[in-house]
């Protein structure tokens, strides 16, 4: 690490949500739709197939951690990590605070109004735009974050490209 790195304070923080239970529910009632359908093997399958999986994305999506990690931010859901994205401060053209709209919803998809989008709840989000696309990390922080990650801008633009080495 070397000195400016050093003396650069990081970033940290997790989002709760409770819509994961919203995914517990629907797998109880894919289990019991399973255990109803028993004697149907191919049903009974498709449904706790379908129980299993909501139990894994309600896992996987209970709150969206965001922080610093370095030479890049790292974005993830948890605790079960499924899904998660890391990027390169030197890949960050410009940063902004923003909201989502209703239709951008919970989780991770592409918007046609502003690329990726990276949520759990809330309607306040950074608006991160790269030299290749876009996302938008939804997050109850919306101020720090966006003060953060301007700051790491200003710094990597300072210094020489060090990741495509």
């Amino acid at each position: 690490m070397n000195e400016s790195q050093s003396e650069f304070p990081t970033y940290h923080h997790t989002q709760k949500t409770p819509w994961y239970v919203l995914l517990y529910a629907l797998a109880v009632g894919f289990a019991i739709a399973g255990w109803c359908f028993r004697a149907e093997f191919s049903l009974e399958a498709t449904f706790l197939g379908t129980s299993f999986l909501m139990v894994l994305l309600g896992t996987s999506l209970q709150d969206l951690t965001v922080e610093d990690e370095g030479q890049q931010l790292a974005i993830h859901f948890g605790p079960l990590r499924l899904f998660q994205k890391r990027i390169w401060y030197e890949d960050i053209v410009a940063v902004g605070k923003g909201r989502l709209g209703l239709n951008d919803g919970w989780g991770i998809h592409w918007s046609p109004w502003g690329g990726w989008v990276w949520s759990v709840r809330g309607r306040d989000c950074i608006h991160v735009r790269l030299k290749r696309g876009a996302i938008r990390i939804g997050t109850d922080d919306p101020d720090l974050l966006a003060a953060f990650l301007s700051r790491r801008i200003a710094q990597h633009l300072q210094a020489p490209c060090s990741h495509y080495k």
